[in-house]
C-alpha cells in the first residue's frame, strides 16, 4: 500500500482541532485542501476516519485507532527535530591531514585556540607528506601546500605566499664557506627533501633574472622531515630550503 505521507500532519491537525477550518487555518492552507487531502487518504486506506456533519467533524473508530498510533510518533519526530535544531555550539569530530611544514599550523597556537573556542569538536590530526585524496582517505580538512591542491576543492590561504630560499647556519658557512651561485651548491652538504621513501629528493629550484632553473644537489642527508631538516642544518649538518605558502 503505498500513502502519501504529506497528508498525515493534516490528519492530525483535523484529529485534534475537530474542525477543517481550524486545522487548514493551521497549517496554512485552504479548507478544500484539507479536505480533499483527508478523502485521498481514506481512499488510499479504504476506510472512513472521520465522521462529517455540518457543525462538526468526529473520528471514526477506525479513525480513533489510526490517531492512537500515529500522535506519539508524530510528536517522537517532532522532538527529534528539535533536540537537533537546538546544538547551537559545534560538536563532532574533525580529521585533518596536515602536511608537516604547516608552521602557522603545528605551532599549536591555532589548535588551542581553536579549541577553547569550540569545546565540543573533537580534533584528531594526522601529520602527513603523502599526496592523496583527502576527502576519499576520511578526512574532513587539510593543510597542504597550495601546489599541491585539485582544482575542485575549496581552499582558504593560511600563510602569506613564501618565497623559496637555499639557507644555511653561521657555523656552517664559517666551516664551509659560502657558495657564489647555487650551482655551487652540488659541492656542499645539502639536506634533501623528499615526500616517501621511495621517492627520489627534490630538485632545488631557482630564479635569476625571470629565468627559472634548478639544481640537482646530492644530499648528504635526505628526510622525508621538513622539522628534521632544520635541527640538522642548525646543527651545521648542511642547507636547508624554505617552501611556498601553505592552504
Amino acid at each position: 500500500m503505498k500513502i502519501d505521507l504529506n497528508i498525515l500532519p493534516v490528519f492530525i491537525a483535523v484529529a485534534e482541532e475537530h474542525n477543517f477550518r481550524a486545522a487548514a487555518d493551521r497549517l496554512g492552507i485552504t479548507r478544500s485542501a484539507v479536505s480533499q487531502m483527508i478523502r485521498k487518504l481514506e481512499d488510499q486506506l479504504g476506510i472512513a476516519l472521520f465522521n462529517r456533519t455540518t457543525r462538526s467533524v468526529k473520528l471514526t473508530e477506525n479513525g480513533e485507532h489510526l490517531f492512537s498510533l500515529m500522535r506519539p510518533q508524530i510528536e517522537n519526530m517532532y522532538a527529534s527535530l528539535e533536540n537537533v535544531a537546538s546544538y547551537k555550539t559545534p560538536r563532532g569530530l574533525v580529521k585533518i591531514a596536515v602536511s608537516s611544514i604547516a608552521e602557522p599550523f603545528l605551532s599549536g597556537q591555532l589548535i588551542t585556540t581553536f579549541s577553547q573556542e569550540y569545546p565540543e569538536i573533537e580534533l584528531d590530526i594526522t601529520v602527513t607528506d603523502d599526496e592523496f585524496d583527502i576527502v576519499r582517505a576520511g578526512f574532513d580538512a587539510g593543510v597542504r601546500l597550495g601546489n599541491n591542491i585539485e582544482q575542485d576543492m575549496i581552499a582558504l590561504p593560511i600563510s602569506g605566499l613564501q618565497r623559496d630560499m637555499a639557507v644555511a647556519s653561521p657555523n656552517y658557512i664559517a666551516k664551509y664557506g659560502k657558495p657564489n651561485h647555487p650551482k655551487d651548491l652540488i659541492h656542499h652538504r645539502c639536506i634533501g627533501w623528499r615526500p616517501k621513501f621511495n621517492n627520489s629528493p627534490y630538485y632545488w629550484e631557482f630564479s635569476n633574472n625571470g629565468k627559472d632553473f634548478d639544481v640537482s644537489v646530492e644530499p648528504q642527508i635526505t628526510t622525508n622531515d621538513f622539522r628534521l631538516m632544520l635541527r640538522v642544518a642548525l646543527a651545521v649538518g648542511g642547507n636547508r630550503r624554505n617552501l611556498p605558502s601553505l592552504y
